[in-house]
């Protein structure tokens, strides 16, 4: 039996749908039963296996990352101690912190966080390695597939003719379809291998925005026009994306920390251990993810092309 937390989120709704599809026994834990010990406790009454991916990639506050991606964690670690549980933790890259151009970031590379979204993932992964020595953590880098918000947000400006991208060169980024992710979480769950270990799970060739806006214009017959914003203004749109966001008391996907995250130049992570250990490695190109991507946004009736 797998638990998954998160299962209403992005990456949890496509893993149950997956197990299910599988014929894989799962149930999902949900906010409620993390407030209550006993609730929590019959949950995992069955359960060998844990996919944890509850928590926030955005926030009104420091706190509030903090409060979802470190203090779940803990009342979930507490809950598993004992139970000879297989935990796969899901964390980020945001963890790692950005690398050196051209020098894909390992595992064992000394994280620097740049954000609080990003520290509050490396406290959660310390707290999962100093109590259950046997878990798995994963990093996922940008994930993006049907139904996603974050990307869409890209793709929508580009359905509309425009591009905008922070001025100052080309940045580089990790990425992986989102049900590549799931077969990789999979993989992380049944490797006796992966036990102990951290992972990156991407597609093994990185790209640019540039790249991502030209084959996205390609699949949709529309070529953009690419924006260079100037740092600074980019600073102040995030300045008042938090503003708005603290007026209207709801997070947005814009924010100081995510200029912050998006004016580095080298978001790459090295795929290599995921090979050896698990057998793992995404097949879908970046083309290929966003031709399916964009195929499920003009069905479902979110983009217009």
């Amino acid at each position: 039996m797998i638990l998954v937390t998160g299962g209403t989120g992005f990456i949890g709704g496509h893993l149950l749908e997956r197990l299910t599809a599988s014929g894989l026994q799962s149930r999902c834990a949900t906010r409620q039963h993390f407030a209550d010990p006993n609730a929590l406790q019959l949950c995992l009454e069955g359960v060998d296996t844990v996919i944890h991916l509850a928590g926030a990639t955005k926030a009104l506050t420091p706190a509030g990352y903090y409060a979802a991606n470190v203090r779940l964690t803990e009342v979930l670690v507490r809950a598993l101690a004992g139970r000879g549980v297989r935990l796969v933790h899901v964390s980020s890259l945001a963890a790692a912190g950005p690398g050196a151009e051209g020098a894909p970031i390992e595992e064992g590379v000394e994280p620097r966080p740049l954000t609080h979204y990003g520290k509050s993932k490396l406290e959660a992964e310390r707290m999962v390695r100093t109590a259950l020595l046997d878990a798995v953590i994963v990093r996922p880098p940008v994930v993006y597939g049907p139904r996603d918000t974050g990307v869409f947000t890209i793709l929508k400006s580009i359905s509309k003719g425009f591009a905008l991208q922070i001025a100052g060169g080309e940045r580089w980024f990790s990425h992986i379809y989102v049900a590549d992710l799931v077969e990789g979480l999979l993989a992380a769950a049944r490797s006796p291998h992966a036990a102990g270990r951290t992972y990156f799970l991407a597609y093994s060739k990185p790209a640019n925005w540039s790249e991502l806006a030209e084959a996205a214009g390609r699949i949709m017959n529309r070529p953009p026009r690419l924006w260079r914003v100037p740092v600074a203004a980019a600073r102040s749109a995030g300045f008042i994306a938090d503003c708005w966001s603290q007026l209207t008391r709801r997070p947005g996907i814009v924010s100081r920390e995510k200029v912050a995250e998006a004016e580095c130049i080298w978001w790459v992570c090295d795929t290599r251990r995921a090979r050896t250990d698990l057998g793992f490695e995404a097949p879908t190109s970046l083309e290929q993810g966003l031709a399916l991507t964009l195929a499920w946004y003009k069905e479902a009736g979110w983009l217009h092309y």
